[in-house]
């Protein structure tokens, strides 16, 4: 399938009247702090560098946004087509992994500058999520519709940062999505449907990133997404979507969970917000691991 055939990338989100756009940072205890809050600029998908900055998506550009508040910077990429919200730091923070709607995948200078296309044409959309610690290697949901159904044929994958390499990870006729590798390297978490045959069942899951040791993590009623371990491995984060939620849409009564050590069935801690779509679709873990961002759109019935 040439990228001619491929879906049209839908329009830019925007904000309903009377919704809001909230960027906000989470303690380990709950508390939560507004970092960034307005009605005109709808942001998704917070990152955090190295330097205490968030990395988001917003009206097609990568923003940076001081993670204690402060003013809110388009950084500088010339020549990337509009890019969506799974984009993903290098380790060493100097690079952005991007995915664009071209269905390919990007290199970006966290600094600004000319991006690189990592993919090539291959029949595939193109969808990023993780980036492995020794920064050779990007996991990412690979994606082949059949007409309008994006979810057709939905597998994870992993190709070199070069563009060399692209390997399958999964192969599951269920769709799978989401693909985090842990900070050591030895596993990739995701979210798959592979577990049931109730549509849009997601559960958490990890494999070893040779695609074996498949093993399912969450075992409830509601459709769990993106699960993101912090640097120290303690705690991991993931989106629970309500019972019977196909795929991962926005504006929804949703739970953003916070699980301690391997314990994934007995969260913590659930943080109650208004949102879905662009919350918590890539890792947003501080450096320390001791907190992490996220994002919530909430209209004026659900703000507190």
């Amino acid at each position: 399938m040439s990228a001619a055939t491929f879906p049209a990338a839908p329009p830019d989100r925007a904000l309903a009247p009377g919704q809001r756009c909230r960027v906000r940072v989470a303690d380990l205890d709950g508390s939560c702090l507004t970092v960034w809050e307005g009605d005109d600029l709808l942001l998704e998908a917070p990152n955090w560098d190295t330097d205490d900055r968030l990395v988001l998506n917003g009206d097609g550009r990568l923003w940076e946004l001081p993670a204690d508040g402060g003013p809110l910077v388009p950084i500088d990429a010339p020549g990337l087509p509009p890019v969506n919200n799974d984009h993903v730091l290098s380790p060493d923070g100097t690079t952005i992994f991007a995915s664009a709607n071209d269905w390919h995948l990007w290199a970006v200078p966290r600094a600004g500058g000319v991006p690189r296309r990592v993919t090539a044409d291959d029949g595939r959309m193109h969808f990023l999520h993780g980036v492995s610690p020794d920064a050779t290697t990007l996991a990412y949901a690979a994606l082949v519709p059949e007409g309008e159904d994006w979810w057709a044929h939905a597998d994870l994958r992993l190709v070199g940062v070069d563009g060399t390499g692209d390997r399958a990870l999964t192969s599951s006729p269920r769709p799978d999505d989401g693909p985090e590798f842990s900070p050591d390297g030895r596993w990739v978490y995701f979210n798959t449907e592979m577990f049931t045959h109730a549509p849009g069942h997601a559960q958490i899951a990890r494999t070893r990133p040779d695609g074996t040791g498949v093993e399912r993590l969450t075992h409830d009623g509601r459709v769990d997404w993106f699960p993101h371990l912090s640097p120290t491995t303690t705690y991991a984060t993931y989106l629970s979507y309500p019972p019977g939620t196909i795929g991962h849409p926005a504006d929804l009564p949703v739970q953003i969970c916070l699980v301690e050590g391997d314990d994934w069935d007995a969260p913590v801690r659930r943080i109650e917000l208004f949102g879905g779509q662009g919350t918590l679709n890539v890792n947003s873990w501080s450096p320390r691991g001791n907190r992490f961002a996220f994002v919530d759109y909430p209209m004026a019935a659900h703000a507190t």
